[in-house]
């Protein structure tokens, strides 16, 4: 069987519909049975300005990550294209206007830039949407219809997701968007392939599974659903948004209530205190709004309350680069706050985790009565992949350890001291279990104390009750892949990452490098144990990471003691895997690459 790997980029200006034609096309690519990796950049500013980059990446086996090289590149506007032709491989195709409706000056068409190796297709794309619909609002279409008869992309799945995406809309401009498309696809076929781009058949999909094409933010949102989110508070901040507005439609249908707050502030007290009441609550975020909550945070820490904050990370510090990425928010996620204040903190690596994890840190929190910290980052929130979900739901719908019945004239110790370090947990108006709680060190009845012993014991508490997260079910804490046993080059890699990484390591074993990679999912507590043994098996490691400082590199090494190799970028863009691959061919051969 013939495998398919194909990435198009599709550049624009904003206004031109190049996400809209790169939603459409991974939309229908994953309904036709293909995996999809797809990931859009676009400006910080409003309509009209700024260039758009949409990125699909299809395959018939899963993959990781998208490819530093690309096989097709189609151009809404030269302007902004230009600079991307040499993104496209050799004997790869360009797509773009031949009939520009203006005279350009030298060197500002896409013909004078195009590569030796690479394939020129010419396209009067206004022309074709014109006569096609009386309008060339719908040249982002045409140019869809094109790919889809010059590489053989099913037509059918097309017209499906193009009817779905107009569907509110009056019905003849769905029709007139179909037409636009069987137009491309009809003006292609004057045209003589010459690249090599091939299309192969899809993967099959197991029985008693769901195929679902998300991005991590509405994976988190699916993840939150199905664990019984009963209160979420929120206000709005890129790239975390989107993650309050698909609650907003869903939690309301499950009888749940979600409500937009002042502030950051607000949002994280408001959750705390739902949290106290037993609700299953949470709130989103970026790293701006964990900066106005991190006071908060160790009431949930001092209070023992459960809650889950969701943290969607972008360029900063302050207000930053919003629409880039960035994974430079793990210090303030594990250490954030005024004193020792360690809470969980989790960082998914792909769309399918970021479901787990957010469903997992409900139980987490409700188990071990502490906030929960998810870290995301803008490439994980915004980018979509195919995803097989299991039909059974995963999540345990209750994980809080009870209040036993309480001898007569006993007081309910809410913070009592046990084997585990969690205590019994009652919530305001259960029988037997009045209380006192306050963001002041206490006893073990809640009564505020500030003697060196409680402390010292309600310090150690607080600290090791966490150590039973590293052995929560069904929860990858962190997991090793590739070569097993001693290996020249190890990866240590965390978020979205990862995916890189892995494929940077798969890349190097088949060059010969004996490579193993890493991923670790819990930050905190850090799984010390398990790093501590993938380490001992490497000759050198290597830890690629979206920030500046080398912030997993500094927490591993400073509880480990063990000098590692870094790579770090600060970019806005994803880690690329010919960069990962480049160091680790370096350190193989016993030297760093500059």
């Amino acid at each position: 069987m013939d495998s398919t790997d194909l990435q198009i980029i599709i550049c624009g200006s904003a206004g031109d519909g190049t996400i809209a034609a790169g939603d459409i096309l991974k939309r229908a690519m994953a309904r036709a049975g293909y995996k999809v990796i797809a990931f859009d950049l676009y400006p910080a500013e409003i309509r009209g300005f700024g260039k758009c980059v949409a990125r699909v990446r299809v395959t018939t086996e899963q993959v990781y990550s998208l490819k530093r090289r690309s096989d097709v590149l189609v151009s809404l506007d030269d302007s902004h294209a230009i600079e991307h032709v040499g993104e496209v491989r050799d004997f790869g195709a360009v797509i773009f206007e031949n009939a520009p409706i203006a005279r350009l000056g030298e060197g500002r068409h896409m013909s004078a830039h195009v590569k030796p190796g690479q394939i020129p297709y010419g396209l009067a794309q206004r022309e074709v949407c014109e006569r096609a619909t009386s309008s060339s609002r719908s040249r982002n279409i045409v140019v869809l219809g094109f790919l889809a008869q010059m590489y053989g992309l099913p037509v059918a799945a097309f017209h499906e997701i193009i009817a779905d995406k107009f569907k509110t809309k009056a019905a003849v401009v769905g029709e007139s968007n179909i037409r636009a498309f069987d137009a491309g696809f009809e003006a292609a076929g004057a045209y003589f392939k010459l690249d090599d781009v091939t299309l192969g058949p899809p993967s099959h999909v197991a029985e008693g599974a769901d195929t679902v094409m998300m991005t991590g933010n509405g994976a988190v949102v699916q993840g939150c659903l199905d664990a019984g989110i009963g209160t979420f508070f929120g206000y709005p901040i890129t790239p975390a948004t989107t993650i309050m507005e698909r609650l907003a439609v869903e939690m309301p249908k499950a009888g749940a209530r979600l409500l937009q707050t002042e502030d950051e502030i607000s949002a994280i007290a408001a959750t705390i205190g739902a949290g106290y009441a037993g609700s299953r609550a949470a709130t989103a975020t970026s790293g701006p709004g964990l900066a106005l909550m991190v006071e908060m945070l160790g009431l949930g820490v001092m209070a023992e309350v459960p809650c889950v904050i969701f943290v969607s990370q972008r360029g900063g510090p302050s207000t930053g680069m919003p629409t880039k990425t960035e994974q430079s928010d793990l210090n303030l996620a594990v250490f954030g706050g005024a004193g020792d204040a360690q809470r969980i903190v989790l960082a998914p690596t792909n769309v399918e985790g970021c479901y787990r994890c957010a469903g997992k840190a409900f139980e987490l929190a409700e188990k071990f009565q502490t906030p929960v910290v998810i870290l995301l980052d803008l490439y994980l929130s915004n980018r979509y992949e195919t995803v097989v979900f299991s039909k059974d739901n995963i999540f345990e719908p209750n994980c809080s350890k009870g209040v036993k019945t309480q001898d007569p004239g006993q007081a309910y110790q809410r913070f009592q001291l046990t084997d585990d370090f969690v205590s019994p947990r009652a919530v305001p108006g259960e029988a037997g279990g009045m209380h006192t709680v306050t963001g002041l060190e206490h006893n073990e009845l809640g009564r505020p104390s500030d003697s060196a012993e409680m402390h010292t014991r309600m310090s150690a508490k607080r600290h090791r009750k966490l150590e039973g997260a590293l052995a929560h079910p069904d929860l990858n804490i962190c997991k090793r892949f590739g070569d097993e046993g001693p290996v020249d080059v190890g990866i240590l890699a965390w978020g979205s990452t990862f995916g890189e990484s892995l494929e940077a390591m798969m890349a190097a074993q088949a060059e010969g490098i004996r490579c193993s990679a890493m991923k670790v999912v819990m930050l905190s507590p850090l799984p010390v144990d398990p790093i501590a043994g993938f380490l001992a098996d490497c000759k050198e490691v290597l830890v690629p990471e979206l920030n500046y400082e080398g912030q997993l590199a500094n927490l591993v090494s400073g509880q480990l003691g063990r000098p590692l190799s870094r790579l770090n970028r600060v970019t806005g863009a994803p880690m690329q895997v010919e960069e990962i691959l480049e160091q680790v061919r370096a350190l193989a051969k016993g030297r760093a690459a500059a």
